[in-house]
């Protein structure tokens, strides 16, 4: 094979594995690391409404710090419900008092300083006037929902650990960060693309093998006719 036909089968070996490489790794990396999910209740609204797409990096429980927003699992008390999200407002070692304040000034104090919550839907912080004073056990999460007046959450099960959820349960941490499955996606279409570059100079070299290996027939001799 010439030198040109022999440059295009190593580049196309060469293009054509980068891109099979960079598509599927990304997608196997994405898939482990990443997953989308659609909210379907008001449990966390204004911040997440029914309908919203959100996206939720797989972490363990003990990454988890306050403010973060947790999906997790826990069967004995949702039997209906598979997946649960909910705002991480204690972990191991604080104490989750409720309430400071009155009407909308009211707000719960973490270690007995008042929590500041934005996200909180109305400003209502207490949402039920259930007060509460929980110290949250080693290896556990105090949870609450950002709709306090529509979540069933820590709140509602203070003989279970007050309320607390194990930090085992969470499967998920929400990430308002788009950039990373945009790039995630971005280099699955690239890699795509490699490979079908890959291809096409595949391709090429096996016309251009084919073409010069291609023997010539000597012409013959040629009757005059009369």
């Amino acid at each position: 094979m010439s030198g040109k036909g022999r440059g295009l089968r190593v580049a196309a070996v060469v293009v054509g594995l980068v891109g099979v490489v960079l598509a599927l790794g990304s997608l196997a990396y994405g898939r482990s690391s990443y997953e989308a999910f659609s909210i379907s209740s008001t449990s966390m609204a204004p911040t997440y409404e029914p309908g919203d797409r959100i996206f939720a990096e797989r972490v363990d429980g003990s990454e988890v710090r306050r403010g973060d927003v947790v999906l997790f699992s826990s069967p004995e008390r949702y039997p209906e419900i598979r997946i649960v999200m909910q705002r991480v407002i204690g972990v191991a070692g604080d104490r989750v008092v409720c309430c400071t304040g009155e009407g909308s000034g009211a707000r719960l104090s973490v270690n007995g300083k008042p929590l500041p919550e934005p996200y909180v839907k109305g400003g209502d912080a207490d949402g039920v006037r259930r007060p509460y004073d929980v110290t949250v056990p080693k290896g556990r999460l105090f949870l609450l929902g950002d709709n306090r007046v529509d979540s069933i959450d820590s709140r509602f099960f203070e003989s279970d650990h007050g309320g607390t959820v194990a930090e085992s349960a969470v499967r998920n941490r929400v990430t308002d960060d788009y950039t990373i499955p945009v790039v995630f996606g971005t280099a699955i279409i690239a890699g795509a693309v490699l490979a079908l570059i890959g291809l096409g100079l595949g391709i090429a070299a096996f016309v251009v093998r084919r073409r010069q290996g291609a023997v010539p027939v000597e012409p013959g001799p040629v009757q005059q006719v009369r």
